[in-house]
């Protein structure tokens, strides 16, 4: 596997976060302006594009988002692997903590990565989520 950082949202991220998010989970409002001060990291299985994620700063925090994997990759700890990746991109850029927004259904995928979740449950596009974070340094 191949990972790769790019400082603009290229079509293989698209293709992916159009494919799970949209088509898969339904949601609608995929693609927001934060892309636009993103860095993007695409994973790349014999040059096809298998998973994607962004991050960008906010604060003394790196914040993690878009995390995708597609669907007959899933069961490979690709996701687990892309958030090692992000964290050491992260620890590189001199930050401290990582934090997310986790759908409430895939929080015990991040607890089981080091997450830990704080703050109250909220709806985003009638999808139950939670803040998660972790101290990487």
């Amino acid at each position: 596997m191949k990972f790769v950082f790019y400082k603009e949202l290229i079509e293989d991220a698209k293709m992916i976060r159009q494919k799970v998010f949209v088509e898969e989970q339904g949601f609608e409002n995929e693609f927001d302006d934060i892309d636009q001060r993103s860095l993007h990291l695409v994973v790349y299985q014999d040059n096809e594009p298998i998973g994607c994620a962004r991050m960008y700063p906010e604060r003394e925090n790196m914040i993690l988002g878009r995390i995708a994997v597609l669907k007959e990759y899933r069961a490979l700890h690709i996701g687990s692997d892309i958030l090692h990746v992000l964290e050491l991109k992260a620890k590189e850029l001199n930050y401290q903590t990582v934090c997310l927004s986790a759908q409430v259904r895939a929080k015990s995928f991040y607890q089981k990565n080091g997450y830990i979740h704080f703050g109250e449950e909220y709806l985003d596009e009638y999808c139950p989520h939670v803040y998660m974070k972790k101290k990487i340094a």
